[in-house]
Formats: C-alpha cells, structure tokens, sequence
C-alpha cells in the first residue's frame, strides 16, 4: 500500500430544514476520526421529496471551515458549470484559508438536470458540460497561482467521473485524486486507460489517489487491493446516521500502518 487509506463522509444537505441537524453531524463526523468531511453541490434534493429542504455547497463549506480543527473539507463534487472558474478558485482560496489548509477542490461536469432547469443554466449535453470542464480547469488553476495571498497549500484537485477519453485525460492534466464508481473489473480497465493519459501528458499517474463511494466491509479489502485508498460513506438529513461511517473507519484503523491510525 503505497499510501495510507482515508475514509471520507459525504454529508448530504438534503431534508435538514435546520442547519444545526448538518452542524452536529460534522461535530460527530470530526469526533469519530473521520479523514474528510464533503458534502455535494445540487440545489434540489437527489432523493426523497424533490423539493425537499437542501442548502448551498460552498456557503457551508466556509461554515465547515470555521467548525472543524483537523478533517479535510470539500464538495464531492462542484458543478464544473455553475461557477465562473475564477470565482471558483477565489472562493477555493478563501475557504482554504478559513480552514487552515484544508480545503480539497472537487469538480465535475454535473450531470442533475433540474440543478440547470431551475436556476438558468443551459443543460446542453454530456460532451458540452465536458467542453466547458475542460475549459475552465485551466483557467482555475490559472487564478489559484495569482490570487494574493495565495491559497496556504497546492489545493488538491479532486475530479468526478469515469470517461475514459475525456474525463480521464482532464484526471491525468489536473487531478490530484480521482472520484469514480467503477466496479472492480471496470476499475482495473479505467486505471489501464489513466495510466495511458498520464503517460502521454507526462504525469505519474501513481500520484493520482482512487477514491470510491465506500463499497461496504465485505468489498473493501478487494477494492483496496486494486488501489483505492479514499473511500468515501453518504449520509442523508434529517437523521446523519453515521454508523457506517464508523464501520468503516474502524477497517481503515485495521488496514493502515499503525503510525497514521487514528486519523490524518
């Protein structure tokens, strides 16, 4: 295991009318040992009552920032589509500040048509959202390097999706940790296809971190064998029921070398 495992929670901001219902299960999240603290970036509930109660990504990531002493904090994923990239990575660099270096930047292409539907985005397609993607990773990175000051570490980039000639090759240029919900036989074929893209850009494709939603204890070893090392457990409002979150850190201190249990 060429680095240590990470468990990650991805708090849904879905049917929690009280922002404290979200306050307290990062409080608890924190307190388990948990290594990331996410939540997503929809408008609309993806589950459940569709117009049920939900609250803004980035607005509670500052808050995440301000609450928390050790987790890492992001968005699994941002709407590649519903920011300015230079805003975006203004934003990034003020919530990597209030956190204390931090933050982790996910993005994607969005995919959720009601986000786009209902606050004036143009949906377009699969290919489009992509273009736009790859439009605008250059330019974020672009504005990280000249905002003053300067985010207080190399923001690690987290990219969504399993593409394999658009996605993949924007993973290769510019992800630090790769998001995907490959099963193990497409996961070892995707790795395959990343290994090719880095390869072409010149990057070492071993630095990119796998990252999965957390597949349960009974195909996290076999997922681990294949090279992912940041798994990552969903929790919806109103309830945050972290008992899984906590099966799963539980494994990550079995796994991991005795000098990073406990945490990172």
């Amino acid at each position: 295991m060429s680095r240590p495992v990470r468990i990650g929670l991805q708090l849904q901001p879905q049917h929690a009318p009280d922002y404290g219902l979200i306050r307290d299960a990062v409080l608890r999240a924190e307190d388990a040992g948990v290594d990331i603290v996410f939540n997503w970036d929809h408008f609309y509930p993806l589950a459940g009552d569709p117009v049920g109660a939900h609250f803004e990504c980035w607005t509670m990531l500052g808050a995440f920032a301000e609450q928390t002493e050790r987790v890492e904090i992001g968005a699994l994923v941002t709407g590649g589509g519903y920011r300015n990239p230079e805003l975006l990575a203004d934003m990034a660099r003020t919530v990597d500040h209030i956190s204390g270096g931090r933050l982790i930047l996910g993005i994607g292409a969005g995919w959720f048509k009601k986000d786009y539907d209902e606050y004036g985005y143009e949906f377009g397609t699969a290919g489009t959202r992509l273009a736009l993607l790859k439009e605008y990773l250059p330019r974020l990175t672009s504005r990280l390097g000249k905002l003053n000051p300067q985010p207080i570490r190399d923001i690690p980039i987290l990219i969504g999706g399993g593409g394999e000639r658009k996605t993949l090759r924007l993973v290769a240029e510019y992800a630090d940790i790769w998001h995907s919900f490959a099963d193990l036989d497409a996961l070892a074929h995707k790795n395959r296809v990343l290994a090719e893209h880095a390869a072409e850009v010149g990057t070492d494709e071993k630095r990119i971190e796998r990252s999965l939603p957390w597949p349960g204890l009974d195909q996290a070893q076999a997922y681990l064998d294949a090279g992912v090392t940041l798994f990552t457990v969903g929790s919806s409002g109103p309830r945050y029921d972290l008992e899984e979150l906590k099966t799963a850190i539980r494994w990550r201190d079995e796994v991991n070398p005795v000098d990073v249990r406990g945490g990172s």
